[in-house]
C-alpha cells in the first residue's frame, strides 16, 4: 500500500526561535499587531507500508533518526492512504 505522512517539526515551548521572533518583528513594523510567530518544518513524505500502523512506526522511526531533534523539537504525523 502507498501512504503520505505529513510530518510536521517544530521548537518545544521555551527554545529559542530566531526566524520566528524576526518574523514577527517584521510583520509588526508592516503594521500587523502579531504578537507572536513559530516557525515550523512541514515533510511531505511518500512510502509503501503493508499497513497505517507500520507506515506511522516508520514515520516516528525516521523523526527519531533524523528529521526531529528529540532535545529540542517536538513532531506531529498525518498518515494518509494514497489512492
Amino acid at each position: 500500500m502507498k501512504f503520505r505522512l505529513k510530518v510536521e517539526v517544530g521548537l518545544k515551548p521555551g527554545h529559542s526561535d530566531p526566524e520566528g521572533e524576526t518574523t514577527a518583528r517584521l510583520l509588526r513594523e508592516l503594521g500587523y499587531r502579531v504578537e507572536r510567530v513559530n516557525v515550523s518544518k512541514v515533510y511531505t513524505v511518500f512510502l509503501e507500508a503493508n499497513s497505517r500502523d507500520e507506515a506511522l512506526a516508520k514515520a516516528n522511526e525516521m523523526c527519531r533518526r533524523l528529521l526531529a531533534n528529540p532535545t529540542k523539537d517536538n513532531y506531529t504525523i498525518i498518515v494518509e492512504e494514497e489512492k
